[in-house]
């Protein structure tokens, strides 16, 4: 079982004082030749993860080409939003393959949710003390 890793909470809203921390984890992501290395916020009420339109072209990612749709709810109901498979690695961790609903929107941030980033890593929020601690999923074996 690997160790888990810290990482402090982030400013997101400086008039808010303590109330403006999110828990954004830096990850890396990588789609064939291409990487972007990005802060994720995580969002435990985040049904899937998200690709803001943009990270998704400067991966390579070309809309026409995805073909499977997916409809996002909420404030992003708006947005069409395509099925996407990209790596992320996550500090010393081995790298992980994680689905992304890639929407049109420009303005959201990269979301992490229960689909399927939750689904393979285990964190745990100290949000009193402004940090959170991440690490994978402990590894079944086959016996």
């Amino acid at each position: 079982m690997s160790n888990p890793e810290r990482y402090p909470f982030i400013c997101a809203d400086t008039s808010l004082g303590e109330a403006g921390f999110r828990p954004y984890l830096p990850i890396t992501l990588v789609y064939q030749q291409r990487s972007v290395k990005i802060l994720g916020l995580l969002d435990t009420g985040a049904t899937v993860n998200v690709l803001p339109y943009q990270i998704g072209v400067d991966l390579g990612y070309d809309w026409e080409r995805q073909t499977t749709a997916l409809n996002l709810t909420g404030n992003l109901a708006q947005y069409e939003a395509r099925v996407v498979i990209l790596r992320v690695a996550i500090g010393q961790f081995e790298p992980v393959q994680q689905v992304f609903a890639w929407t049109q929107a420009t303005t959201v941030p990269l979301i992490l949710g229960q689909v399927n980033f939750f689904m393979e890593f285990n964190v745990c929020f100290y949000r009193s003390q402004l940090y959170f601690e991440v690490s994978p999923k402990a590894k079944t074996s086959n016996k």
